[in-house]
């Protein structure tokens, strides 16, 4: 045995698969003929003049956009939004209830001009400083409505 526990023998299995892969294979030597064979062919359109578009009247402008009815006013067209809140609402392990009568459940929950309020049965208001406009965004759902007035509102809501 020689060094690294090879033997004579076992250099010659190296040298063949060398040898073997200097050599091209069976599907390389396929490709190369018929690449030689396809050099001068060309496929119709490529290598020639571009061709002119075709001469067309420019396309009219089509109004895409919901028709007015069914637009929803963006965020800096409302002066604020509201959603109703039936269960109690719980916030840093403590229940929030109304400073005046002590209701604890079915508020009104209003987002205006970055501040939330909230609004018992009774009428009272309240600002809520430990929520904030992005709370609101991902707890509340789509506006099922918009209003001309707080007391339109209001009376939509139950309120």
């Amino acid at each position: 045995m020689t060094e690294a526990g090879r033997g004579e023998g076992d250099n010659r299995v190296f040298h063949r698969i060398r040898r073997r892969a200097a050599e091209p294979s069976e599907a390389q030597r396929r490709f190369f003929e018929l690449s030689a064979r396809l050099q001068d062919q060309v496929p119709p359109g490529i290598g020639g003049p571009p061709a002119e578009p075709e001469r067309s009247e420019p396309a009219t402008a089509v109004d895409d956009f919901l028709p007015p009815e069914l637009r929803v006013p963006s965020h800096d067209q409302l002066d604020g939004r509201m959603m109703p809140w039936s269960q109690p609402l719980v916030l840093d392990g403590e229940l929030v209830t109304c400073t005046e009568c002590g209701a604890y459940r079915d508020w009104l929950i209003l987002s205006t001009h970055g501040e939330i309020w909230l609004r018992c049965r009774a009428g009272h208001q309240q600002q809520e400083t430990r929520l904030d406009t992005a709370w609101y965004n991902r707890s509340a759902g789509p506006a099922d409505a918009t209003h001309a007035t707080f007391e339109d509102c209001l009376r939509h809501l139950g309120h």
